[in-house]
């Protein structure tokens, strides 16, 4: 990263007061590289139209919600009726397993990010665990063969997470097509924007053309809006009704700040691609790290690295702790493999300094 483009993104963070902490550690204060947060803050767009607003508090969020609706479908390529916004997974999940009705199957891989399958096991719906590859990538294969007529849902995180690894552009895509047209097929790609290419890898291009496929999307990570959390459904017209009908994506439901702050991010043109930069460059460095201490590690497309340690991962953790940083949790079956969220360039260097101590003894 180019020290002009880093002074611009100390410049973001600044402007965001909250964010600005991250920057300049107090004495003491550990590094936070847990969960996969943006460091490098959101867009400069993002406070002035934050402070902007704030005169509007008394008023609903109809008009700014219904605008950052047109501002997503113009981005995605869709109809506006096929956006829904907010924090969906877990709602999802309650809404496709009540309308099948109690044994509808839900396929997802794991580990992975359970909100949408256990909110349909709460109403009646039977989880189907797939364990990852040996690549740990999400195992199209095995996922396929397990679809039948009670398939409600496939569930899948590409890039995965804890892995960080991404299916073959092509495998996925096919597997999309043809899984779909068995059961609705939903991709979270919450850290799509970190990986090498977005526009090849995305599903939207299969929602676009009328496949059974929901695209997911957060503010929350690459857009570095986490405190003001806020996603959206890019949905086939027929379930994104179907949400409608069961109370969600309602405009006055949408936090007017965090709909402010997407439409500021959304209209900066220059800021994905200078995260972009920023993350894959220190992920580099990262995986030059793991590579010198002999640490298998995955290809991670995401915001993190993944790495397999010959120590377990509470041991692993606690040593950490001791030199002032703190990592992501341990997720079954991987109890030796340790996931480390992508800070700013001085976290990072502090944590790859305290990762040689652990492993050089």
């Amino acid at each position: 990263m180019s020290a002009s483009s880093f002074r611009w993104f100390k410049k973001s963070v600044f402007a965001f007061g909250a964010v600005a902490l991250a920057c300049f550690l107090p004495a003491g204060e550990p590094v936070r590289l847990t969960l996969n947060e943006n460091p490098f803050g959101p867009s400069p767009k993002v406070g002035p139209a934050l402070q902007a607003d704030l005169q509007n508090l008394y008023r609903y969020t109809d008009s700014t919600a219904t605008a950052l609706i047109a501002q997503i479908a113009a981005k995605e390529g869709v109809a506006p009726e096929q956006i829904v916004l907010g924090e969906l997974l877990e709602p999802l999940g309650l809404a496709l397993s009540q309308q099948s009705g109690p044994g509808g199957e839900f396929i997802y891989s794991v580990p992975g990010y359970p909100a949408l399958v256990d909110a349909a096991a709460r109403v009646g719906g039977v989880v189907v665990a797939v364990p990852l590859n040996t690549q740990l990538e999400n195992d199209l294969a095995v996922i396929a063969a397990k679809v039948n007529s009670k398939t409600r849902a496939v569930f899948l995180v590409n890039p995965h997470n804890p892995s960080g690894t991404v299916n073959d552009a092509r495998a996925f895509s096919e597997f999309l097509k043809k899984v779909s047209k068995q059961a609705l097929v939903i991709v979270d790609e919450a850290y799509l924007e970190f990986s090498d290419d977005y526009a090849g890898r995305t599903a939207v291009t299969l929602t676009q053309v009328g496949e059974n496929v929901l695209v997911y999307r957060t503010f929350a990570k690459a857009y570095g809006l986490a405190a003001l959390p806020l996603g959206y459904a890019v949905a086939p017209k027929a379930v994104a009704d179907l949400l409608r009908k069961q109370g969600l994506g309602g405009v006055r439901d949408v936090n007017r700040l965090a709909a402010t702050a997407a439409s500021a991010t959304l209209a900066d043109n220059d800021y994905l691609p200078r995260v972009h930069a920023a993350v894959t460059g220190e992920r580099a460095k990262w995986r030059a790290v793991l590579d010198t201490l002999g640490l298998r590690h995955t290809p991670s497309q995401a915001n993190f690295v993944y790495f397999e340690s010959p120590k377990p991962h509470g041991e692993v953790v606690e040593a950490l702790r001791k030199e002032g940083v703190l990592v992501g949790r341990a997720f079954a079956p991987y109890h030796n493999w340790v996931r480390i969220t992508i800070g700013l360039p001085e976290e990072n260097a502090q944590a790859q300094a305290a990762l040689r101590k652990v492993f050089q003894k």
